[in-house]
Order: C-alpha cells, then sequence, then structure tokens
C-alpha cells in the first residue's frame, strides 16, 4: 500500500527533510512549506534535491517534480544559427564576476516579463551563498558589458541552474555552451535545469525520473562539499571546434 502523498510545513529545524517520494501529484513536486533561506538549510535541502520556487507574499515552497530536467554537458546541443553566433562572439565568458549584478537582471527580467519569483529575500539568501563559495554567476561580457548569463549553485559534481537573462542575443545560451564546454576541467558531471521548458529541452536538456535523479545526487554530492573548482573570480576558455 502506497504511502499518501501529503506536504510537509518545516519547523525551526534547519536539516529536516521532507520525503519527496511523498511530494504532491498536482501541483507536481510541491513537498513543503515554511522554514527560512539560511545558508544551512538550503545547502541541505539542495543537496537532496529541493529548491525553494514562490512568489511574495505567499510562504516558502520548496520542490521536488517527479520528473526532473537535466542537462549532460556532453550532450549540449547546439543549433546552425547558435554555431554562427558562437563562431562570430568575441566577448568574454567570465565566472563570478558581478553575481550581484547577474541576479539582479534576472530578477528585473522576470519582473518585466512573466512577474518574478527572484524577491528579495531569493536574492539575499543567493548572495549569502555566493559568500560562502556555493552560488556562482557565469557571465557573458562584451566591449567590457554585462550582458548576459545565468547563477546558480555548484555542489560536487553537480551545477544546479538557477536563471538566466539574456541583454543580447543568444547570451545566456553562450554562457551556458562556455560551462558545458568546461565542465570536463570544472568537475561537473551534470546541470540541473529543475522543470522542463521548450528552450531548455532545445539545448538538449532531458528529463529523469525522480529516483535517478536521488541516486545521482548520492554519487555526485556525498557530502554538502563545495566545488572548489568554480570557487574563485576567473575567465572560461570559449573554444568552439
Amino acid at each position: 500500500m502506497s504511502e499518501e502523498k501529503q506536504l510537509l510545513i518545516l519547523s525551526d529545524d534547519i536539516f529536516e527533510l521532507p520525503e519527496p517520494h511523498l511530494a504532491l501529484d498536482d501541483p507536481d513536486g510541491l513537498a513543503a512549506v515554511g522554514g527560512d533561506l539560511k545558508p544551512e538549510r538550503l545547502i541541505h535541502l539542495y543537496q537532496h534535491g529541493f529548491f525553494p520556487w514562490y512568489s511574495d507574499p505567499d510562504p516558502i515552497l520548496w520542490w521536488h517534480p517527479a520528473m526532473r530536467c537535466q542537462l549532460n554537458p556532453s550532450l549540449f546541443h547546439c543549433s546552425k544559427s547558435l554555431k554562427k553566433h558562437i563562431r562570430q562572439f568575441s566577448g568574454q565568458i567570465k565566472v563570478n564576476q558581478a553575481f550581484e549584478d547577474v541576479i539582479h537582471h534576472c530578477a528585473q527580467l522576470r519582473q518585466e516579463h512573466e512577474g518574478t519569483w527572484i524577491s528579495d529575500e531569493i536574492k539575499n539568501a543567493f548572495i549569502d551563498l555566493h559568500h560562502q563559495g556555493y552560488a556562482h554567476s557565469i557571465e557573458v561580457w562584451n566591449n567590457n558589458k554585462l550582458v548576459g548569463g545565468f547563477y546558480g549553485i555548484a555542489m560536487g559534481r553537480f551545477f544546479f541552474g538557477e536563471s538566466m537573462f539574456s541583454l543580447e542575443a543568444n547570451a545566456s545560451k553562450i554562457a551556458l555552451f562556455s560551462l558545458c564546454s568546461n565542465a570536463p576541467r570544472l568537475n561537473i558531471d551534470l546541470i540541473d535545469c529543475q522543470v522542463e521548458s521548450e528552450h531548455l529541452m532545445s539545448l538538449g536538456a532531458t528529463l529523469v525520473p525522480r529516483l535517478d535523479f536521488l541516486q545521482q545526487l548520492k554519487s555526485a554530492i556525498p557530502i554538502p562539499e563545495k566545488n572548489i573548482s568554480l570557487g574563485q573570480k576567473s575567465s572560461l576558455d570559449f573554444k568552439f571546434e
């Protein structure tokens, strides 16, 4: 007899862990509500595949979808038009040069187009994680101007992507291509994209059942250690064969 699906109300215990398989089917993956965004809780829950996604003034909602969208860096798909754009690109790809600017741009663009879940509370939480060496930004610079990129959490051999933005055509795709092409030396095996979208699937993302995803996490993040390779301000090699 299967266990009844239930929504857990988180307590003050920052290491409390919902049961992923008890997450609701409708809405898909809603597993818990409440708690806080303290770094220790975020690191603990991300290690086990949960992520926060909510809009003010709602309480914090924690999700763990039945099918997880993820990207194997070696399977990144370049369309003909993107290949052409990459070959013509003359800017730079940088890491952690302007984390706060990246998260600001992501929030601003979401607000303009669809309403944002990147509230001030989320911003501050990820900035704290950045200062602790867990959250990172991959940035596209052109003529010394930040024109695109994305941010997320790098833990073990996983990169948990959060949000991206583009101020120039294909800028966020170029940032993602750069992370994928540098993934072996950065010790990144998989990029978590959380929820399926047509855009992500067109770039080579696939859907993985929750149980398989949990096994991947256990293998790639045996303990919630930082990804040291992404820990400093740096640049990424930008090559296209």
